[in-house]
């Protein structure tokens, strides 16, 4: 990881998971509509994934729409489904640049067909880059990808292909949606609330957890320092003591 790029952190997470919240109180600050506040979100993610490409991040997940989020208004949840077309669209000639690979995660039949299309074209186009993974979770939860993962698992139970005693942590990591990326070592949220509002609930089971006040647009490469820099001076000890980690570090 290129920590030199990034002054004062000394460790680069590896995947790094963002909730992005705000857009809505950051417009209705300013009097504006919350389709502005969304608008102005989706540059941050253009500036957020440019950087982390920058700095060596292998995988960034961004927690873009939820199940629960198509409960809104009828007419932001359309404008919110233009919005990411336009996204879509727009950011495939700079991500293919950046040499990103793009997936989406999470019950994708329910998005408007176009918006299908659009996933799948982009998906396909950068499948072959090296670079940053870049997945958004798009109409999810992470329960129902647990559940979703439980009957994958009893599938093959079912098929023979698998007995009761096969089922390990593993296993079920290779039925889930986010199956051959590493779990998220950090997990951003913006605008200052203290939850994890239902995402990646199996993969974040060991992630620092870092909390933000300010609203996702106003998320920039300064705070996305800051995080880093908290981040490196974390003691991850996975449950192990200090001087354990001491010790097998050679310390």
């Amino acid at each position: 990881m290129d920590a030199d790029a990034l002054p004062g952190a000394s460790v680069i997470p590896t995947h790094v998971a963002v909730i992005m919240d705000g857009n809505g109180r950051w417009a209705a600050s300013r009097g504006w509509p919350r389709i502005r506040g969304h608008e102005e979100g989706a540059q941050a993610v253009s500036k957020v994934v440019r950087r982390c490409g920058e700095l060596g991040v292998q995988a960034l997940t961004l927690y873009s729409f939820s199940t629960e989020n198509w409960e809104r208004p009828d007419d932001e949840v359309d404008a919110l489904m233009g919005l990411l077309a336009s996204y879509l669209t727009s950011e495939a000639k700079e991500l293919m640049e950046r040499k990103v690979r793009f997936r989406a995660i999470g019950e994708l039949n329910r998005l408007p067909g176009m918006v299908q299309s659009l996933i799948h074209d982009l998906t396909a186009l950068t499948e072959n880059n090296d670079g940053l993974q870049l997945t958004l979770a798009l109409s999810y939860e992470g329960r129902a990808e647990l559940v979703h993962a439980m009957r994958k698992v009893a599938q093959g139970i079912v098929e023979n292909a698998l007995r009761p005693d096969d089922i390990t942590e593993s296993v079920i990591g290779q039925h889930l949606y986010t199956a051959g990326i590493p779990d998220p070592d950090l997990v951003i949220r913006t605008s200052g609330e203290m939850r994890l509002s239902n995402f990646l609930l199996w993969q974040l089971a060991y992630a620092e957890i870092y909390v933000t006040e300010v609203l996702w647009p106003d998320f920039d490469e300064d705070d996305l320092q800051v995080a880093f820099k908290e981040y490196s001076l974390r003691k991850r000890r996975f449950g192990k003591t200090g001087q354990q980690l001491s010790e097998g570090s050679g310390v």
